[in-house]
């Protein structure tokens, strides 16, 4: 429906007045965004996006992205107008302890939060990620109702930042035309004008990677419908609405200017504002004409809602079978005995664990259809690649296979805005030293509690003659000290399927597999194993009821574990050795279970990285083993010779620390 201007004008103040009144009882917050962009934001949310405040989670919803969620005022106000469990007291409680209304959105903690923003640039990766998800499923299905929009307000900063760079080269690359976003071109950021480090031709650079761009004046209602309108009906590019605007407009005497980026505007320019904009002086103000625009918004969006239903109906009539596999997708079913039959689907021989992983994910594709991914330009190396099914492209929408280019950062972004769509398992992979790239969408996905599968492989110093560039010293350390991620270094096969079947089950946060490029050994499980027990994140490999010492190892250097362990014995030292491919989840398992894994001997620690992290287990530092130096460049055999990674090694240093 058209909204009358006078209307949109008064939706847009109040908005304003919101924004105003909320960061100054906070006394801390960005009134700046929200007044800049409320024209923009109450033309969309009343004629374009559908959105439904009875479900928040339907599937044919339009998704809004806030990337700029320094101004989460904005998104909280719209929010709470649209008829979203925002209450006017959750608005006065902005930015407060356990409140609904956190300094930045946070998806889980708001009802209507699409995707946690703030780390500018990880919003605009997600809504690729969305409308990617969206292409997918729909063409997986056959069935264009699943096509949903993403429209999204993105800032100078999100256009700063790389991520943004690589997101939407990749988008314009794909031809996601479902994707609409709608950048606040104010020019302010938090130290001045943008012009003090940013002179970019922004329409230039998006068009040149395949975008549709548009450039309105952000204020003019005019303007941003017929904007929008050409947008929503142009389906093979994805768009840029280069909106001119305001910072803090309605403000006398600090609009355009960083003074309203990131602080209060205080109470005398609130009471000028609220002056020049026609609004009361009474705080958090809303007229009830606001409240009916969103009511018959609402109103329409429920029919639209409504009939998507019945639509789907018929879908479901039409296509059982694929209505079946359609209703398992969305709720990331997986078969109760997954994990036997990724073991066998692993194999029991000596090979690299990035190896093993390719042929668990090919069954695990088979079993699981929410399974999807790709990885950074190195498939070949990771084994991630879904044998069965093709690339997906611009062209070709069926396929489960993503091709992200040299792009990690993006791909983090991106793999998470796929979960956020809803149905998704999505794993993406590189090497283990470029999780530097990824590290701010893998502690977004921790954060959000997304089911994500980060896969990286080459994972120490035995990537050898690459050298210290591309030899993981630092960053499986650096990974579990993220909250809520759990980190597998499986051993074998059995470990390596175990690592999948708790990626695919998790569903409230991501899974890093650190998987090796060199071959590894067969483990000496004894024939009475219970093979379960690796789904506990440790159990003992080799018991010894007179051990004088355990010795606890992670993915390769298990077997390199097991042989100081015979040498320890040949010297009259019986050794335990216990695998330990996921620390985080032993840790979860019930202190009974914990101590009889660990036992009462003296435990050791030894992984080819940084050896502080296991200090929980050993009480002393010089019983972890590990790496403290960068590596060197030799082959995989000489380098780790060199660092002290052999049996005569490891046992001369268990010996001397007893």
């Amino acid at each position: 429906m058209m909204v009358a201007t006078d209307s949109l004008q008064l939706v847009a103040n109040t908005i304003r007045g919101l924004a105003m009144d909320g960061v100054q009882k906070a006394d801390s917050g960005h009134p700046g965004m929200p007044m800049g962009m409320a024209d923009v934001a109450a033309l969309l949310w009343t004629e374009f996006l559908q959105w439904s405040n009875k479900d928040a989670n339907w599937p044919g919803r339009d998704r809004f992205v806030l990337s700029a969620g320094h101004g989460s005022m904005l998104l909280y106000s719209l929010l709470h107008l649209a008829g979203f469990q925002v209450s006017m007291d959750d608005l006065k409680q902005f930015r407060q302890l356990h409140s609904k209304t956190p300094g930045h959105p946070e998806f889980g903690e708001t009802h209507g939060v699409e995707t946690t923003t703030g780390p500018l640039g990880a919003g605009f990766s997600n809504g690729v990620g969305m409308a990617l998800a969206a292409q997918m499923e729909a063409a997986l299905f056959d069935n264009p109702l699943l096509l949903t929009r993403v429209f999204g307000i993105v800032s100078d900063g999100d256009l700063m930042e790389g991520i943004s760079a690589e997101a939407a080269s990749l988008a314009g690359h794909l031809q996601l035309g479902n994707l609409i976003y709608l950048y606040d071109d104010n020019g302010i950021t938090i130290e001045g004008h943008t012009d003090l480090a940013f002179s970019e031709n922004v329409p230039q650079r998006f068009a040149a990677v395949g975008w549709h761009v548009q450039t309105v004046d952000g204020h003019d209602f005019d303007q941003i419908r017929k904007a929008l309108q050409q947008a929503v009906l142009t389906t093979d590019k994805p768009h840029l609405i280069c909106c001119k605007t305001t910072i803090g407009k309605g403000s006398p005497n600090k609009a355009n200017t960083h003074d309203c980026h990131g602080s209060p505007l205080g109470a005398e320019e609130i009471k000028l504002s609220k002056q020049a904009l026609g609004l009361p002086q009474e705080a958090f103000f809303v007229d009830g004409k606001v409240r009916d625009v969103f009511a018959a918004t609402a109103q329409t969006n429920e029919r639209n809602r409504m009939a998507w239903q019945a639509a789907m109906q018929g879908f479901e009539a039409k296509s059982p079978e694929q209505a079946k596999a359609w209703k398992n997708f969305r709720a990331r079913a997986v078969p109760a005995d997954l994990f036997e039959q990724l073991c066998a689907a692993a194999g029991a021989e000596p090979a690299a664990t990035r190896a093993l992983s390719g042929n668990v994910i090919q069954k695990a594709a088979e079993l699981v259809p929410s399974l999807i991914g790709g990885s950074a330009d190195l498939d070949p190396s990771t084994k991630t690649r879904i044998k069965k099914s093709g690339s997906f492209t611009a062209k070709e929408r069926k396929a489960r296979n993503l091709h992200f280019g040299i792009r990690e950062h993006a791909m983090g972004g991106i793999l998470n805005g796929m979960a956020l769509h809803g149905g998704f398992l999505p794993m993406g992979s590189t090497f283990l030293v470029f999780a530097d790239y990824m590290r701010p969408p893998i502690r977004l996905a921790a954060l959000m509690k997304l089911p994500v599968t980060f896969v990286f492989t080459h994972d120490s110093l035995m990537v050898g003659e690459d050298g210290p560039t591309h030899q993981p010293v630092e960053h499986v350390a650096a990974l579990r000290l993220i909250p809520n991620v759990q980190v597998f270094r499986p051993a074998d096969g059995m470990e390596t399927a175990a690592a999948w079947t708790h990626a695919l089950s998790r569903r409230d946060g991501p899974v890093v597999l650190s998987l090796t490029r060199q071959n590894l050994p067969k483990l000496p499980h004894a024939a009475t194993f219970d093979k379960r027990q690796s789904l506990r994140g440790g159990y003992v490999l080799r018991e010894d009821p007179a051990a004088k010492a355990t010795i606890v190892a992670t993915g390769a250097e298990v077997g390199l574990a097991v042989d100081a362990a015979n040498l320890l014995a040949q010297k009259g030292v019986p050794v335990r050795v216990v695998s330990m491919p996921c620390f985080e989840l032993f840790l979860a398992q019930d202190p009974g279970y914990r101590q009889s894994v660990l036992g009462q001997a003296p435990v050791f620690a030894l992984e080819m990285g940084r050896p502080e992290w296991w200090c929980q287990i050993t009480g002393r530092l010089d019983r972890c083993i590990g790496q403290t130096t960068f590596g060197a460049s030799a082959p995989a055999k000489a380098v780790a010779e060199h660092f002290g990674f052999s049996a005569a090694k490891v046992a001369e240093r268990v010996l001397r620390a007893l």
